[in-house]
């Protein structure tokens, strides 16, 4: 069974963020709970304006930690934020917090594996490999890879309708490593089947938080969002 993880970026509205995960989690098998920030980088324009509106709201890194006391324990869950996130609050600080949330790792992708290589001594850091790593890079970068693998499906930012040719790419991964292969940017409910082909799961954020910015109730953005889990999950299956 191939899996799904779901970005959801976290909301000052933590009562909103939990009641959404909750009803995602019949078809998700994870969740990437954003962090937001200022300048996502590698976000596109969509994951960009809920993050400016969930600062604009108030947003604290205590959301996070609110939403994650009770999303954890019972479903799988990572930290994604960018590096000044964690830097800011202190690296230990934020180790600390996730381990008493029962937090699985972290996702962070402003942060090159040469970096990352001390920092993940203290907790899982989810290893990027990029069609654009070549072969001897891609070996040094899941020498030790922690949960699994996030393939990032084209160079560029999220959301995106780029397409790029993976299969070899694919192919050298499972040569190397056991780990889950999952790919990220540019998965929704039309490209989930084909990018899911020869990887264990997918990462799905554009597609579910561009509902968020819908004129809509809060109820029925999380029906919307829980229907494209259910037709994700079953495209990729």
């Amino acid at each position: 069974m191939k899996r799904l993880i779901a970005y959801i970026t976290t909301c000052p509205n933590t009562s909103f963020t939990i009641d959404l995960i909750n009803e995602i989690s019949e078809y998700v098998d994870g969740i990437e709970l954003g962090i937001p920030f200022s300048d996502p980088v590698a976000d596109g324009e969509i994951i960009q304006k809920v993050n400016k509106i969930a600062l604009d709201n108030g947003y604290k890194i205590s959301h996070t930690f609110q939403v994650s006391k009770e999303i954890a324990p019972k479903l799988p869950t990572y930290w994604m934020g960018y590096f000044n996130n964690f830097y800011h609050k202190g690296y230990d600080f934020m180790v600390e917090k996730a381990k008493e949330y029962k937090v699985k790792g972290f996702i962070i992708p402003d942060l090159p594996y040469e970096e990352a290589i001390e920092y993940e001594k203290t907790f899982p850091l989810i290893s990027f490999v990029a069609p654009t790593d070549n072969k001897e890079r891609i070996k040094k970068i899941l020498k030790n890879p922690k949960e699994f693998i996030y393939l990032v499906a084209y160079t560029g930012i999220t959301g995106s309708n780029k397409k790029e040719d993976l299969s070899e790419i694919i192919k050298y991964i499972k040569e190397i490593t056991d780990t889950p292969l999952f790919i990220g940017f540019g998965v929704n409910e039309k490209t989930a089947k084909e990018k899911a082909k020869n990887v264990d799961g997918v990462i799905v954020g554009s597609a579910f938080v561009k509902v968020l910015l819908e004129n809509i109730t809060a109820s029925e953005k999380i029906k919307k969002i829980k229907e494209k889990a259910k037709i994700i999950k079953e495209e990729i299956n």
